[in-house]
C-alpha cells in the first residue's frame, strides 16, 4: 500500500523559531568566530556517471527492515590511473515502502573525512543511495527516471538537490559473491542541501498555503502536478522539505520514485485521491495567486526543450527508447494543459489547495 502522510495539526507563527540550525552557533563575545563557508562535496561537480564496487553484508542488509537501524560497515572501491582505491563507509537502510518492499532497502552512507581524502568521495559525509528495488532491468529503468526527474529539476529551480548517477557493482561481503552491476544515484541529505543553499530547515509540521513564499508555493505544486506525483504532503513533511530564507518559507520536493512520470509498477494512488493510476495527474499543491501560476507556466514553457534534450543526452544513454517516449509523451500532456488557459485553470489553478497539502 501507498505511505499515508499524516496531517500536522496548524503552523503557529512562533513554531518558525523551531527551525533547524544550520551549523553550529558561534559562542558571544570577542571570540566569537563566523562558521567557514561550506564547501560541497566535489562528488556532485560532476554529470558524467562514476562506476564503483560498494562490498558490503548485503543478507544482514535485508534483514534491517526496522523503523530504525544499525550502521554495516563495508567497502567501496574504484579504479583511478591504473590503481586500486579502496576506503571504508558505514551503511544503513533508510525509506518507508522501499524499506519494507525492496530486495534491499535504500542506504544512507556515512562516511570520515579522513577516509575519503584524495578520492571521489572526497568532503562527502553523508549520502542517500538509490538502487533498483528489484534486480531486474525493469526496476533499474525506474532508477534511471527518478535521477532523471532531479535533473529536470535542477534546470527549472536552482533550490534543487545534487545528485549524481552512478555504475556500481554489488559485492556481498560475507559470501563473496557479485550480487549485480545496475545503475544507481547518490543524492545529497536534506543537511547538506541546507547548508548548500544557506537556508535553515525547517522540521515543525503544519505549514499551509500563507506560511510559504507565493511563487515557490506555485512552483511547487505544479512541478509535482508535472511529474504526476501525489505521494507528498507539505502540512506533515512527507517528501516535501520546507525551508527558511529571508524570512521566507520554500517548499523543495524530493522522492519521485511514486510519480506518473516514473510509473512503477508498485506505485498505486491513495484511494482518498479517486484517481485510478499514478499516471492520472491531480493537483495537490497550496493555492497561490493566479499570476504566480502564469510565471512558473512561463518557465515551464521557456524550458522545455532543455527539459526534453535531458532525455536524449549521452548521460540518459541506458535509458531505453521506449520509456525515453513513454516519458515525453507524458510530459506532453502536461504542455497541452499549460498552453490551453481555460484548462489549466480549470486543471490546476482552480484545483489548488487552500490548506490540507
Amino acid at each position: 500500500m501507498m505511505r499515508k502522510p499524516v496531517l500536522g495539526s496548524g503552523f503557529a507563527a512562533g513554531m518558525l523559531l523551531f527551525a533547524a540550525p544550520i551549523g553550529a552557533q558561534a559562542p558571544k563575545g570577542d571570540s566569537a568566530k563566523a562558521p567557514k563557508p561550506y564547501n560541497p562535496p566535489a562528488m556532485f561537480a560532476e554529470a558524467k556517471p562514476i562506476e564503483f564496487t560498494l562490498i558490503a553484508p548485503f543478507g544482514k542488509l535485508k534483514k534491517d527492515r526496522a523503523v530504525e537501524t544499525e550502521y554495516r560497515p563495508a567497502s567501496i572501491s574504484y579504479t583511478a590511473d591504473g590503481a586500486e582505491v579502496k576506503f571504508p563507509v558505514r551503511l544503513r537502510t533508510r525509506g518507508i515502502w522501499r524499506k519494507k518492499n525492496c530486495e534491499i532497502p535504500p542506504l544512507m552512507m556515512n562516511f570520515t573525512n579522513d577516509s575519503t581524502k584524495k578520492t571521489a568521495f572526497a568532503r562527502l559525509d553523508r549520502g542517500r543511495f538509490t538502487f533498483p528495488c528489484r534486480n531486474n532491468d525493469d526496476f533499474e529503468q525506474y532508477v534511471l527516471q527518478e535521477y532523471n526527474l532531479y535533473r529536470v529539476q535542477r534546470l527549472l529551480s536552482p533550490l534543487s538537490y545534487d545528485v549524481r548517477i552512478a555504475r556500481v557493482t554489488f559485492i556481498d561481503s560475507e559470501k563473496k559473491d557479485t550480487l549485480s552491476t545496475r545503475w544507481t544515484f547518490l543524492s545529497e541529505t536534506d543537511e547538506a542541501f541546507a547548508l548548500r543553499h544557506r537556508v535553515k530547515l525547517v522540521t515543525t509540521q503544519g505549514a499551509g498555503p500563507g506560511d510559504l513564499d507565493p511563487y515557490e508555493s506555485a512552483f511547487y505544486g505544479v512541478f509535482q502536478y508535472f511529474v504526476g506525483n501525489s505521494d507528498f504532503s507539505i502540512r506533515a513533511l512527507h517528501n516535501a522539505v520546507l525551508v527558511l530564507k529571508d524570512l521566507q518559507h520554500y517548499p523543495v520536493a524530493r522522492d519521485f520514485d511514486w510519480s506518473g512520470a516514473v510509473n512503477a509498477r508498485y506505485a498505486i494512488p491513495a484511494p482518498i485521491l479517486k484517481i485510478r493510476t499514478v499516471t492520472e495527474r491531480i493537483m495537490r499543491g497550496y493555492c497561490a495567486p493566479p499570476e504566480e501560476y502564469e510565471k512558473v507556466f512561463t518557465l515551464f514553457r521557456e524550458k522545455k526543450d532543455a527539459i526534453y534534450a535531458l532525455y536524449r543526452d549521452p548521460i540518459m544513454a541506458p535509458m531505453k527508447p521506449n520509456v525515453v517516449n513513454q516519458t515525453l509523451k507524458y510530459f506532453d500532456d502536461f504542455y497541452a494543459t499549460i498552453n490551453d488557459p481555460r484548462r489549466a485553470k480549470r486543471e490546476i489553478v482552480d484545483k489548488c489547495l487552500g490548506g490540507s497539502a
